[in-house]
């Protein structure tokens, strides 16, 4: 019997390094994106797509995730008596879907906190969001994917070109376009040097995962850095069953990197009805300022 994907798992257990002092105490998944916190637009990305049932693998001083997506009884009082309706019913909505928290207890990279997520999965196809790489709402990348997946009922992975100066940074996938941007994938690398690349085609943080995965998982020996990494189980599988991925040419921002960060930020605050206008003149104000200095 052929699954639907119904649940998606959020990798949140890293140390946020890259945002230090910002994440010493508070998780890097909620720093804000205007007034969202990273990992709220994964959350929503996959609601979209009418999954409803979110595994969060957290760690060390990740409490704050938790209630985010929970019930805020003295809030919603505050809020209801002020009449403020629709942040009242803003806050409570995703409070509704089914959270699940797993501490993975020692951060041995991607792959292991994916195998974390493996008894709430059990014998179903999944999503992996990563809410370091936002996604451009307007461009349904995952919506994608999962059609892809209903065509192959196959592992799909998200892809990108990246530049040759950044390929040091990804998983590096070898491949045959069978299709517009659809690519049956006959090999991958993980973070490799340009030189030896066998491509430009980087795997980004979107993952249809079917299952077969976490026996690969358990099988992969830490790789570089010491972390149990997915793109080597995901290299296993593929020795035995087909591997898909679709080319993504839609607006992506890797906001675990702070240039990255700062890019979404603007770019979200340019499309939020509440400040996009004040928020576009300011910004020219700041360029003519900074024009009229340099003249």
């Amino acid at each position: 019997m052929i699954k639907t994907v119904r649940k998606a798992v959020f990798p949140a257990a890293g140390l946020g390094t890259r945002f230090l002092p910002a994440t010493k105490a508070s998780p890097k998944e909620m720093l804000p994106i205007v007034d969202k916190p990273l990992i709220q637009y994964a959350v929503e990305e996959a609601e979209r797509c009418n999954i409803k049932e979110f595994i969060m693998i957290t760690g060390k001083s990740k409490r704050t995730i938790e209630d985010h997506f929970d019930y805020a009884w003295e809030l919603e009082e505050n809020l209801k008596s002020k009449g403020k309706q629709a942040m009242l019913e803003e806050i409570r909505r995703l409070a509704q879907h089914q959270f699940a928290y797993i501490r993975q207890g020692v951060p041995l990279g991607l792959g292991h906190a994916i195998l974390c997520s493996k008894p709430f999965v059990k014998e179903e196809p999944f999503a992996v969001i990563l809410s370091d790489d936002i996604i451009d709402p307007e461009d349904n990348l995952l919506e994608k994917m999962l059609n892809i997946y209903d065509k192959y009922h196959a592992t799909i992975l998200a892809l990108e070109r990246v530049p040759k100066a950044e390929i040091h940074r990804y998983g590096i996938i070898a491949g045959e376009e069978i299709k517009k941007n659809v690519f049956k994938i006959t090999d991958m690398v993980e973070k490799p040097k340009p030189s030896s690349a066998p491509s430009d085609i980087a795997i980004i943080g979107r993952y249809i995962l079917t299952p077969d995965i976490f026996s690969f998982l358990e099988q992969t020996q830490p790789g570089k850095g010491g972390e149990i990494q997915l793109t080597d189980a995901l290299k296993s599988l593929l020795n035995k069953k087909p591997v898909y991925g679709y080319l993504f040419e839609g607006k992506r921002y890797d906001a675990g990197d702070k240039l990255g960060y700062l890019k979404a930020t603007v770019e979200f605050a340019l499309k939020n009805q509440a400040v996009k206008d004040e928020f576009r003149e300011y910004l020219l104000s700041v360029i003519i300022s900074k024009l009229n200095k340099e003249s």
